[in-house]
């Protein structure tokens, strides 16, 4: 069948599973610690034992909440905990604690970021809920499966969108920027590889054909950890289903239902594992030794202000007042701390533009080096902010502020003090410079004569020369005066 007779448009759902950065589990006092031995962060609460009873984290519940107001959600002045029973080993108490039917954040939504000059794409969020993790079933052990209980009882925060992601691109950029708020807030940690945040993707299909809606059925990708994962998942999902109902147009939602899915990696390819459970299914009632809670509307305002200015606003406004490019401020506000150094940095009068390009490349470098953030470098935000002046006013060229930043990783000093202590400052004696100058035409009359013959190749050897004459001088060479010194020397003189 010719595609092109066909309107095809992907619908995509999320459900993500974050794990909230507390020291306990969400109903007893177990740490929750990540690479412990199996089954050493287990008490008679998260194991399911009779007579244990579980006491709400708080901490937990105000970090869900403070995600909740910042997805825009009405948070309930009323929520209450559910039992949703199903059979797993990795579920000692074979239920797991959750919200059903009064969630405590409900109706938001999530802006994505937008190309220049278009409004930012909404992706409405249905509901954000409490919940406790199961354990982990380990399957690389001789001669069977093991259990692993330390994350029973883990604190999730679910957060459930409307299924208005339209491509696999869109879904991973979601993830992406989610991610990104929830590090922001400093509830998670976000980390995908200890499997404190998961996505599982609600994908189907609408084909239209002749004037005719068809829907797919829905497939639901269960627990992809990276973004590269849920990017192939839903995009081969998208390919799967529309190739299998071109085969038979009965492959359709309320003839085949809902599927449960595996993403293998190595494969390419989802699984079918089940089909899905309904509600019905979990027997949902509420849990009788917790009490529901009750929230306060002084309490709730205080939460509201402890929400931060948000990520995508704080990028649209560093590229308005400060003049980033939109990479820059990315890369800046990924990390609050880093951002609000920058911040303070320019309160002590920095050079905007050139703290900018400074953060993004010597300051970012130094932190990737040592596998930490710019705000965790240790250099303080005054001192920062002197040395991007000094670079702008022309005392230091870019690469010796680039120096004296290394420098400044372990010197406590000023930039000034240390430029000055170590003859790291542009020279100002114009006779002292055209000596480097000279030095340089007499030792390279190669590159002398290929500026000779003009175009490509001249302004090649140009900049050779520039280079010569910033390296006799070993930084001290002001870059325009040599600039302007050199071409007089070749030109004017003749070479």
């Amino acid at each position: 069948m010719p595609r092109r007779s066909l309107q095809v448009r992907p619908i995509v759902g999320m459900e993500i599973h974050v794990q909230l950065n507390t020291r306990s589990k969400m109903f007893c006092r177990c740490p929750v610690e990540f690479g412990s031995e199996p089954n050493t962060r287990v008490c008679p609460v998260c194991l399911g034992l009779p007579g244990a009873l579980p006491v709400m984290n708080q901490k937990a519940f105000e970090y869900a909440v403070i995600v909740g107001l910042a997805l825009r959600c009405q948070i309930s002045r009323f929520t209450k905990w559910d039992r949703k029973s199903y059979f797993y080993p990795d579920l000692p108490k074979n239920y797991q604690i959750s919200q059903y039917d009064l969630p405590l954040a409900a109706g938001g939504y999530f802006e994505l970021p937008a190309d220049k000059g278009a409004r930012p794409r909404r992706i409405r969020i249905i509901r954000a809920h409490l919940e406790e993790d199961a354990g982990k079933n380990v399957h690389d052990l001789a001669g069977g499966t093991g259990v692993d209980l330390n994350r029973a009882g883990t604190p999730l925060l679910e957060i459930v969108t409307e299924p208005d992601l339209v491509s696999a691109e869109e879904a991973s950029i979601f993830a992406i920027e989610l991610q990104k708020l929830v590090t922001y807030l400093g509830v998670s940690e976000g980390n995908m590889q200890k499997a404190q945040m998961r996505f599982e993707p609600n994908v189907n299909l609408s084909i239209t054909e002749k004037g005719t809606e068809y829907r797919t059925p829905i497939a639901e990708v269960k627990n992809l950890n990276s973004f590269r994962a849920l990017r192939d998942a839903v995009a081969y999902e998208i390919r799967r289903q529309l190739d299998t109902w071109a085969q038979d147009h009965d492959y359709v939602l309320d003839k085949v239902g809902k599927v449960n899915c595996g993403w293998r990696e190595e494969l390419g390819r989802t699984e079918i594992q089940r089909t899905k459970e309904e509600v019905h299914d979990y027997r949902y009632f509420p849990d009788p030794d917790l009490m529901p809670v009750r929230v306060d509307e002084g309490w709730l305002g205080r939460m509201q202000d402890r929400l931060p200015e948000l990520p995508i606003s704080r990028r649209a406004r560093f590229v308005r007042e400060y003049g980033l490019n939109t990479a820059e401020a990315d890369m800046i506000v990924a990390d609050r701390p880093t951002a609000d150094l920058f911040e303070e940095a320019i309160g002590e009068r920095a050079d905007t533009a050139t703290l900018g390009r400074q953060f993004v490349n010597f300051w970012a470098k130094h932190a990737n080096e040592g596998d930490t953030t710019i705000a965790s470098l240790g250099v303080e935000a005054t001192r920062m902010a002197e040395l991007s002046r000094m670079t702008a006013a022309g005392v230091i060229s870019a690469t010796t502020a680039q120096t004296i930043a290394g420098r400044m990783l372990c010197d406590p000093r000023p930039p000034a003090e240390i430029a000055r202590a170590e003859g790291l400052e542009l020279s100002r004696d114009v006779s002292a410079v055209e000596r480097f100058v000279d030095q340089a035409i007499t030792e390279n009359s190669k590159a002398v004569g290929d500026f000779k013959t003009g175009g490509k190749k001249s302004e090649k050897a140009f900049r050779y020369l520039q280079g010569r004459v910033i390296q006799l001088s070993r930084g001290s060479a002001p870059p325009q005066l040599v600039k302007t010194l050199l071409r007089k020397k070749l030109v004017d003189e003749g070479g």
